[in-house]
């Protein structure tokens, strides 16, 4: 529908009706910007996060929540200045693969919803999971974290029960396909992040 990152990809979501928009964070040339990879900000052009704040604080977004996922350490505090100008903290959940990130934003801000990502088996290898699931269900135990991103193929019934019996919440991420989606929403899982939200409708 449009490019991701990008505030026309916002606009096109809120037309479908979406509940939650997702975008990707990352330092580039200075500054926060809206980038999957390093690559992606190279590649440029790319979304400064102050121009995406502002546009979903605008008040056609205003039931909508956002999901920042924030690639790596050293921008949390930016990140939260941003969301507290822009009045947005209540509505966001801040995700990463990186633990370390959500120790970070929580230490600086207790309140905020934080949520652990977890992918795919390179994923998990590159930040040591060797017993992820032992080890995200000990985080939300605690109350490390709110809840667990993950890659939608780890999802089954008996992790959402786990998650759910720690008061956490399970989201699925990136599901493009109807059966997936549709298998997902029987589950009860508690969000759902795809990158084409006609599917959806």
């Amino acid at each position: 529908m449009a490019p991701a990152n990008t505030l026309a990809s916002f606009d096109a979501a809120h037309d479908v009706g979406i509940d939650t928009v997702e975008f990707d964070l990352r330092a580039w040339g200075g500054e926060l910007v809206l980038a999957h990879t390093i690559w992606h900000a190279r590649r440029g052009p790319t979304v400064r996060l102050r121009d995406a704040l502002d546009h979903l604080s605008a008040r056609r977004f205003a039931d909508v929540g956002l999901n920042v996922d924030l690639k790596h350490v050293g921008c949390e505090r930016a990140l939260l200045d941003g969301l507290r100008d822009a009045r947005l903290t209540e509505r966001t959940v801040i995700s990463s693969q990186v633990p370390a990130v959500l120790d970070r934003v929580r230490a600086l801000e207790p309140r905020v919803r934080v949520g652990i990502s977890v992918g795919g088996r390179i994923a998990r290898l590159s930040q040591r999971w060797n017993h992820w699931c032992d080890q995200v269900l000990a985080g939300l135990e605690s109350r490390r974290w709110d809840a667990l991103m993950a890659q939608h193929r780890l999802v089954c019934p008996s992790l959402l029960e786990e998650v759910m019996a720690r008061g956490g919440g399970l989201y699925a991420w990136t599901v493009n396909e109807r059966p997936a989606i549709d298998r997902l929403r029987g589950l009860g899982v508690h969000g759902v992040t795809t990158g084409d939200p006609r599917l959806f409708v």
